[in-house]
């Protein structure tokens, strides 16, 4: 884990403490000068289950840098006793690494999504971000990574954007990230945000801390995964009375 930025454990994950232009303008650095980079976007979600997996729990503690991707996870903090600067979402993140990566004439390797999906996010990159060099593109229907691995390993992209979601995606690159000094990241369903497949929450539940609201009431299906959000909560509470 990187010692740029103060850590705030939250039931033993370790974020980041910073506000997002100043994680931005430390990871640019790092990928201006090749640096192996992993990022990890963390969501209570994902902080349960690397509770109840530790080898998952291990892979995290590889990472470069784990961001607090959701209320819950500044909440959890609160709670805790700690105050959290701001919320680091993984869409933010990759949305302005592209940006910046388009200005600078960086390249891009994006893994994930379905076909229909990850061929809308090549249309939208080309279009948005005409001077980003994709160098190379998949979508998240493969049987082994090696051969996508290899394809990264000689193109040598500045980026690499990984959505197949947890903790495949992390597993692939702790298992992969020697093959290109570069950044690497998982975006979990941020492609299908940028091919407008899934629509972000307007910007009144941005503002107002409510996206986990807005996806529940546009995707009920998601009911399952939401209730993760008390239990994150209650054992983040007993954590806390613990430490007392």
């Amino acid at each position: 884990m990187s010692k740029e930025f103060p850590l705030i454990n939250v039931l033993n994950v370790p974020f980041i403490n910073t506000t997002q232009a100043d994680f931005l303008t430390a990871i640019e650095d790092r990928i201006n000068q090749r640096q192996n980079t992993f990022i990890v976007t963390a969501n209570p979600e994902i902080v349960m289950y690397a509770r109840n997996h530790p080898d998952y729990q291990r892979i995290l503690e590889t990472a470069d840098y784990i961001t607090p991707d959701g209320i819950g996870i500044l909440k959890g903090a609160a709670i805790l006793g700690q105050s959290m600067t701001e919320r680091i979402t993984g869409y933010d993140t990759m949305l302005a690494l592209l940006q910046w990566g388009n200005a600078q004439q960086k390249s891009v390797y994006l893994v994930g999504a379905k076909p229909e999906v990850i061929a809308d996010v090549k249309s939208v990159v080309a279009e948005r971000f005409p001077n980003l060099n994709v160098a190379g593109i998949h979508d998240g229907y493969f049987d082994d990574f090696a051969p996508i691995a290899k394809d990264i390993a000689q193109t040598k992209p500045d980026m690499v954007f990984l959505a197949v979601g947890f903790p495949k995606q992390e597993q692939l690159i702790a298992d992969y990230r020697h093959q290109n000094n570069g950044l690497w990241m998982g975006v979990g369903g941020s492609f299908d945000v940028l091919s407008g497949h899934t629509k972000r929450a307007p910007k009144f539940f941005q503002k107002h801390r409510l996206e986990w609201f807005y996806r529940l009431i546009t995707e009920p299906t998601r009911f399952k995964r939401m209730l993760v959000l008390p239990r994150y909560l209650r054992t983040v509470k007993q954590s806390a009375r613990k430490n007392k």
